[in-house]
């Protein structure tokens, strides 16, 4: 099956890369809001099956669709993608010292019209304390905005700030692969 990844993030074509899966890009927008009833690894699963069937009705047969969503979750708040640097500031300020939670839904929709495949992964995360220098330094010349919780575990904050992940930390940079390839795997046996 000719796999197409539905995600502008650099860090998902990067592990698809790494994984040494060939893939194309289509990107749309989709609107990205939930049911407030939804809880942690249920909103990640939802936005992944979601943003997938966007794209059902345009897929060929030989097709297998990715969609992803990462939220990041601290107690019960879920932290999206910040609006600018005063909300990502905010963000790192709540997350500093303290250990949150990340998910990562995956939906794979084959094109032959079999039923999706959606699942999820959970990676706690334990930031130790960081000073507010530190914090508008990351902000100012990273500009995390793109990111759920408003940091990268790849860049400069997730060197300096993550102490210690219980679970996947590919599920942190926004794909669990050793879960993507299992499931892959699975299809393509099917």
């Amino acid at each position: 099956m000719n796999l197409i990844l539905a995600s502008g993030s650099p860090r998902r074509r990067q592990l698809l890369t790494d994984l040494g899966l060939p893939y194309e890009i289509r990107l749309r927008e989709v609107d990205e809001s939930f049911p407030p009833a939804l809880r942690r690894a249920e909103i990640a699963e939802y936005l992944a099956r979601h943003k997938a069937e966007a794209y059902r009705a345009d897929l060929a047969p030989t097709e297998l669709l990715l969609t992803a969503d990462t939220i990041v979750c601290l107690d019960e708040d879920v932290l999206n993608k910040p609006a600018d640097a005063a909300e990502a500031r905010q963000m790192l300020g709540r997350l500093q010292g303290r250990a949150h939670q990340v998910y990562t839904g995956v939906c794979l929709l084959p094109g032959d019209g079999r039923a999706p495949v959606v699942f999820s992964d959970e990676t706690t995360v334990h930031f130790r304390p960081l000073s507010a220098e530190e914090i508008a330094f990351y902000v100012d010349r990273y500009q995390p905005f793109d990111k759920a919780g408003a940091y990268g575990a790849q860049d400069w904050l997730g060197l300096v700030a993550i102490d210690r992940l219980e679970g996947s930390y590919f599920n942190v940079m926004g794909l669990p692969t050793h879960r993507v390839w299992a499931a892959i795997t699975a299809l393509g046996q099917e």
